[in-house]
């Protein structure tokens, strides 16, 4: 299995909540917000610690979040284990913790983080939402990103990245499916981010955002051309075009039942890559949609070469037995 790399191991608590402290309504309870806690962790037990989820003291988080069944399960402890459990909270170093639902936080805990600098966090959102959003935002945050040169387009709910030599028309054809009603996420320079195991995220770095060029015309604002439908911010990889020019020599000696579809590995993850000839006269545009649907199909179990191979077997078949009857 895969394993995510962070780029950004040194983030701080305190970095992480002012990108998102707004969104999630967090407000901070200690005078501290981290500034000096990373998010990951410097030390050697930090690297078994899952960055966030429920209060656990046996596999502490680094961001152990208290909601009002933890808050029940800790005031039905006797006084005695009540605070040998707040002493165990703490001792694990966690990089921060947040009350969930707008809970009134004991002063024993406020006593503890102060002791311990460990910021103490506030968010009304309930324990499901507000984990959700935080392992979300936090693996966005330090995912290690790469720099691939194409364009990515999402076409058909499908994100599609868009490769080939300098000039062989990834532009012009990213212009036309924008035409055909797609979407552009990033022209020349995507950013991908492992975001799971299996899952790169792309984005448009901020410089390049809504931007296109297009040779002969120059740099294109898509959204003030086609609206904002025209754009997106961001989407998962699914699949990579490949373009490239070829002699009649690769033509033919592509696999016409099969296809060229080979596999990408980008930053561990493996991304379908299909490699299409450009040959004059082409519609490119109407082969990376059949792209898509075909990947689509694939997804849903449905095999288009296998669906052809069963079926010429079956003709075989059934005339090899007709055959026999006859004669």
């Amino acid at each position: 299995m895969n394993t995510i790399a962070f780029s950004n191991p040194n983030l701080t608590i305190g970095e992480f909540l002012s990108r998102v402290s707004k969104r999630l309504h967090i407000c901070c309870l200690t005078g501290t917000t981290g500034d000096t806690n990373t998010v990951i962790g410097n030390f050697a037990e930090a690297n078994n610690q899952n960055l966030v989820g429920p209060l656990n003291c046996i596999h502490p988080n680094r961001i152990q979040v208290i909601g009002t069944a933890e808050l029940a399960y800790l005031h039905n402890l006797g006084p005695s284990a009540y605070q040998e459990t707040l002493t165990k909270i703490f001792q694990d170093r966690p990089a921060a913790i947040i009350f969930t639902n707008a809970i009134t936080v004991d002063p024993d805990f406020i006593n503890h983080a102060l002791a311990h600098s460990t910021p103490i966090l506030v968010s009304p959102l309930s324990d499901a939402k507000l984990i959700s959003n935080l392992h979300y935002l936090l693996i966005n945050a330090i995912a290690t990103r790469t720099t691939v040169h194409g364009v990515f387009m999402e076409v058909m709910g499908i994100g599609i990245l868009l490769t080939g030599d300098p000039g062989i028309g990834k532009s012009e054809l990213a212009l036309a499916l924008i035409c055909r009603g797609h979407r552009l996420i990033a022209d020349d320079a995507p950013e991908f981010a492992q975001v799971t195991p299996d899952i790169l995220s792309g984005t448009c770095p901020m410089l390049l955002q809504d931007f296109l060029e297009v040779r002969g015309l120059g740099i294109l604002n898509i959204r003030a051309m086609f609206g904002d439908s025209a754009v997106r911010r961001k989407k998962d990889l699914h699949l990579i075009v490949h373009l490239q020019r070829m002699t009649c020599e690769e033509l033919a000696n592509i696999d016409r039942f099969a296809g060229t579809e080979t596999a990408f590995s980008i930053q561990g993850v493996g991304i379908p890559k299909v490699t299409i000839p450009v040959t004059p006269g082409q519609n490119l545009a109407i082969i990376v949609e059949a792209a898509a649907r075909h990947y689509t199909l694939r997804l849903r179990g449905y095999d288009a070469a296998a669906d052809f191979a069963d079926r010429q077997a079956r003709y075989i078949k059934n005339h090899t037995d007709r055959d026999s009857i006859t004669t």
